[in-house]
């Protein structure tokens, strides 16, 4: 059973309390109405997401800070009697009838209604009387009402609804007096019948059929065929036009000529991130070792640093730089997901490093480090087979102070349930008492091997911040995120200080980790910061973020966590959203500079982005795959893929793990 109560508070705080809603009666009762009882059950985990949720008869429930808006607009009092005009699945009647006396609410679709009904007896909300009907007529035997809510976009207010509104009572709807433009309005009845009228911003709203509203027939117009009621940035229709002729054309990655319109974005870098819009994509790993590649050959350099787990990276690390591997090493990327890593495209980029740096002195080989926190058994091992050979008796005590950790070692999530039911934090001591001695000895141990040091420093410092991720992502929220992020960063930084003052680092990352999440989602509702944004605050203008995209095609994914690797179809980008104004640019492959000109500032105003990960449910994606961004702040760079295709896994020697 899915734990709702703390998503539910962190929804009113982040969605609701930021945006500006101050009203208490509504956050007190949108922190006592559970959403996942509205929503079908196959999106139960996204109820609390900052969006609309289909439900039956094709329509949506609205998105949280949408119902708040309007309840609070509507200045709903206990002891009110309320009209909702269009129910939909008794999401926002429930919500205000923990505040109102009454609420009497109306739909058109007989399926809603009845499922409306249901849902809110059978959680006692008995102040709730619904029907189906025409809901531009309201309910004239129930009236007069001190607030009407309308729940739908129509041409004009329907002239019943303003008849049955009480004396000193609100009425909130939205209009669309403009063809394709719906503004959320609010009507209060003075002493003398007068309506004064408040402008509250642009929404987006499903129509308002009935007689006094949209003909059934009439044609669609831009907002009624988009049934999404959160406010949405008005798409200027020249905005592809401004991108086509903004961008650079690129030629195909295979193409000499590809990685060099990438000069300039890298000329004043020391850190280069090249982002991916799934972890599946093989367009993405080519363009990225062809980017990387010009990077170390013509601009200097030299580590090579990706989202994944720094003992797997390790064992790369020492084929391409000609470095013994440890007896027993075991082959890398053995973890869920194997294709991330073991595909075609990534053996490609390793055999092009190894013969890079076949030729060159050992200081002056490029390097490739794992940048992730998942394999913590391979991080134990290795930190303890480094002070075997180079203190035996830090490697005694290592041994009792990890011991607290190596029964859950393979199953590290074990020991997150474990450490949550048991209230406290059993391994934490050891692993920070055993990183901090490390980093006590760094002196003396880098004397005798400064490179295998920071190995065992990495693990280490792998070691603790996984103990505590573990434990963080039994909570939710935004902790487990930001303790994985951050760890990238600091390894990074410990990378880089590592191989000098003048060391250069291209990082391989999703778009999630590489995009400033501060102009996402992500920061702005969720709390979470990321790699991205770290290296901006750290770097400046030193950190160039560059983000890639794509509109369809296929990928590599799987359904599940855990589960088999599968190939989807990636669903055509949707309306409005940045994939689909680059898709209509009309250009099969683009770089766009989204640091200045004539294209950054249209393209500010947030829209939909679309995330897809490992897992792709493309069934649910608007709720599971999209987010709102403001692209220019988000990246630095966009790098456009029309079509794209999935990787392709491998399991070839290359994959052995060293010399």
């Amino acid at each position: 059973m899915l734990d709702t109560e703390k998503p539910r508070a962190a929804m009113v705080e982040r969605q609701l309390e930021r945006r500006g809603i101050r009203d208490r009666h509504v956050l007190d009762a949108m922190r006592r109405v559970p959403r996942e009882a509205f929503v079908p059950a196959g999106l139960a985990e996204f109820a609390y997401e900052d969006a609309p949720l289909p439900i039956e008869a094709g329509q949506t429930i609205s998105q949280p800070w949408i119902v708040a808006l309007m309840i609070e607009a509507a200045s709903v009092r206990p002891g009110d009697r309320v009209l909702e005009v269009g129910a939909g699945s008794g999401y926002a009647a429930a919500v205000l009838s923990r505040i109102a006396a009454a609420v009497f609410t109306i739909d058109r679709h007989g399926e809603l209604a009845a499922s409306a009904a249901q849902r809110l007896a059978s959680l006692g909300y008995d102040n709730v009387k619904v029907r189906t009907g025409d809901g531009t007529l309201g309910w004239p035997e129930a009236a007069p009402f001190d607030a009407i809510l309308v729940a739908a976009g129509g041409p004009r207010v329907p002239e019943a609804l303003t008849e049955q509104l009480a004396e000193g009572g609100r009425l909130v709807m939205p209009l669309e007096e403009e063809p394709g433009r719906q503004n959320l309005i609010r009507l209060t009845r003075g002493a003398g019948g007068e309506l004064a009228r408040d402008d509250l911003g642009a929404v987006m709203f499903v129509p308002l059929i009935g007689v006094q509203g949209w003909e059934e027939r009439t044609p669609a117009t831009p907002a009624q065929a988009q049934p999404l009621e959160a406010p949405q940035p008005q798409v200027r229709r020249d905005l592809p036009a401004l991108i086509r002729e903004a961008a650079v054309a690129l030629p195909q990655i295979a193409s000499p000529d590809f990685a060099r319109h990438f000069d300039a974005i890298a000329a004043q870098a020391r850190v280069v991130l090249l982002g991916e819009a799934s972890h599946g994509t093989s367009e993405f790993y080519r363009a990225r070792h062809v980017i990387t590649q010009h990077l170390i050959e013509r601009h200097g350099f030299s580590i090579v640093a990706v989202e994944a787990d720094w003992p797997d990276a390790a064992s790369i690390d020492r084929l391409v730089r000609q470095r013994p591997a440890p007896d027993g090493a075991e082959p890398p990327f053995q973890r869920f997901p194997t294709w991330m890593w073991r595909n075609i495209d990534v053996a490609a980029f390793v055999e092009w490093l190894s013969a890079w740096n076949a030729g060159r002195k050992p200081q002056e080989r490029a390097a490739f480090y794992g940048l992730d926190l998942y394999n913590l058994s391979a991080s134990i091992r290795a930190v303890l087979d480094y002070l075997d050979r180079v203190d035996p008796e830090a490697a005694r005590v290592a041994r009792q102070r990890y011991g607290c950790l190596t029964p859950w070692s393979r199953d590290p999530a074990a020991y997150g349930r474990m450490a949550l039911g048991s209230g406290y934090a059993a391994c934490e001591k050891a692993v920070v008492r055993m990183l901090a001695d490390l980093q006590a000895r760094e002196l003396a141990y880098t004397t005798q091997d400064g490179e295998a040091f920071l190995d065992a420093a990495s693990n280490a410092r792998l070691v603790k911040n996984a103990e505590a991720y573990y434990r963080a992502m039994y909570y939710g929220g935004a902790e487990s995120w930001n303790l994985r992020d951050r760890h990238m960063f600091d390894t990074l930084e410990a990378i880089l200080r590592a191989r000098g003052t003048n060391a250069k680092a291209v990082v391989w990352a999703h778009n999630s980790h590489i995009g400033d999440a501060a102009h996402t989602e992500m920061g702005l509702v969720r709390d979470e910061i990321n790699l991205g944004q770290l290296c901006r605050e750290r770097f400046g203008r030193e950190a160039m973020l560059i983000g890639f995209g794509t509109h369809a095609g296929k990928v590599a994914c799987a359904s599940d966590w855990d589960g088999p690797m599968e190939i989807k179809a990636v669903l055509p980008s949707r309306e409005g959203s940045y994939e689909r104004l680059s898709h209509e640019a009309g250009l099969p492959r683009f770089l766009l500079d989204l640091r200045g000109g004539a294209v950054r500032e249209p393209l500010l105003p947030p829209r939909l982005e679309r995330f897809i990960g490992v897992i792709y449910r493309p069934e649910s994606e608007r709720w599971s795959h999209y987010a709102e961004c403001s692209l220019p702040q988000q990246f630095d760079a966009w790098l456009w893929f029309d079509e794209t295709s999935p990787v392709s896994p491998t399991d070839r020697n290359l994959w052995r793990g060293g010399a």
